[in-house]
């Protein structure tokens, strides 16, 4: 079957390398998404372990969708009975581009007509009661073509289960994540985050140097569907937990704000990597460390949102006399909105990277970092 695993703009070649290290087949990736072939088992594999991924779509059909009818009669087609029992919940939502069908309610609403239909048929019922398990229907016009999914996951994959309540501007779980691994940090050498709030990237580092499947403490939709076998999430996560590492590690995270640093202990806790990360009240000003190598990895307040954007251009200033104290081997990545910051900072950056955090550009500015 077909899998398409939708992420953050910027983020599909992580994706894609996810997937081919889980040995999936015929990985694509394209804009905001990335496409494979795997299995039921292969479903529960992807959820359980993707660190970068927003959440996993079993594709049921690809049809053109010039109209309403088209698209009745595309979806009416489609073997919803094989994936949806009597009595399962199907709400319906997507989205649709560049189409002549653009009215994504109107679009909602023939889906789900036409499914119900289908589904009414097969069972014989007029109505059908919706009181079970859900199967979220997803659904994309693009060009005028209508794809149909059935969503796996339920609540996106970003919600790890160790972050129970947040500071101001969180930074996704998923873009954390890939913040450290475009950092390419393993878990060797020292792990350091300046701004660290309630901790999300310092937290995502600790489960990538121990190699944790980010998945293992949370539940995911299809694990209530009829047509899924326990046992696969079982082997799935007993493949995961066999793949963790036991190690000793370096990783800081600090933050001027007392609140900010007592939250990130408790979530990490949570996250049960309390034992391999520190976290204190520091100043990112004062941030220095001896040794030759090692990553920072930090998302400081933008302008948008925290601070205003004066106050951020200062605080950059700072931050970026503290970082050219920094020994050159050390990897330094920033991610930021702020359309001044390299100014701010003090030296352009060595490479860019454009990312999304939510719907807000950014750009990741890398620094440093010679090869050993």
């Amino acid at each position: 079957m077909k899998l398409t695993v939708p992420c953050l703009f910027g983020l599909e070649a992580l994706v894609a390398e996810e997937m081919r290290r889980l040995q999936l087949q015929d990985v694509r990736a394209e804009n905001g998404r990335v496409h494979c072939q795997g299995t039921m088992g292969d479903i529960a594999r992807l959820n359980l372990n993707l660190r970068c991924g927003a959440r996993v779509l079993m594709e049921l059909g690809s049809f053109p969708a010039p109209d309403f009818e088209a698209l009745f009669q595309g979806v009416l087609a489609l073997p919803w009975e094989d994936y949806i029992p009597r009595d399962g919940e199907f709400p319906v939502k997507g989205y649709s581009l560049d189409s002549t069908l653009h009215s994504v309610p109107a679009c909602q609403a023939i889906v789900k007509k036409a499914a119900a239909r289908r589904l009414g048929d097969v069972y014989g019922c007029e109505t059908l009661p919706e009181t079970g398990s859900r199967y979220q229907i997803q659904f994309a016009i693009i060009k005028d073509t209508a794809t149909l999914y059935l969503d796996t996951s339920g609540e996106g994959l970003y919600k790890r289960g160790y972050r129970a309540k947040n500071m101001g501007a969180p930074l996704k779980e998923t873009l954390a994540a890939a913040l450290v691994l475009l950092a390419r940090y393993r878990g060797r050498d020292p792990f350091c985050d300046p701004f660290c709030g309630s901790g999300t990237i310092p937290i995502e580092a600790a489960l990538i140097a121990k190699n944790r499947a980010p998945g293992l403490d949370r539940s995911f939709a299809a694990q209530k569907w009829k047509n899924m076998d326990a046992k696969l999430w079982m082997d799935a996560a007993d493949e995961a937990m066999d793949k963790e590492f036991h190690g000793t590690y370096d990783i800081w995270g600090g933050d001027i704000d007392p609140a900010a640093v007592e939250l990130a202990k408790h979530n990490a806790a949570l996250a049960g990597v309390d034992d391999c990360v520190r976290f204190e009240v520091a100043d990112a000003a004062a941030f220095h460390r001896d040794s030759e190598y090692g990553q920072l990895v930090t998302n400081p307040p933008y302008g948008e949102r925290l601070l205003e954007k004066k106050e951020a251009g200062e605080l950059y200033r700072v931050f970026g006399r503290a970082m050219a104290q920094m020994p050159p081997k050390w990897r330094i990545v920033i991610l930021s909105s702020h359309t001044e910051f390299e100014r701010c900072f003090g030296r352009n950056a060595e490479k860019k990277r454009k990312l999304y955090n939510g719907m807000l550009k950014c750009d990741a500015f890398f620094y440093g970092g010679k090869e050993k």
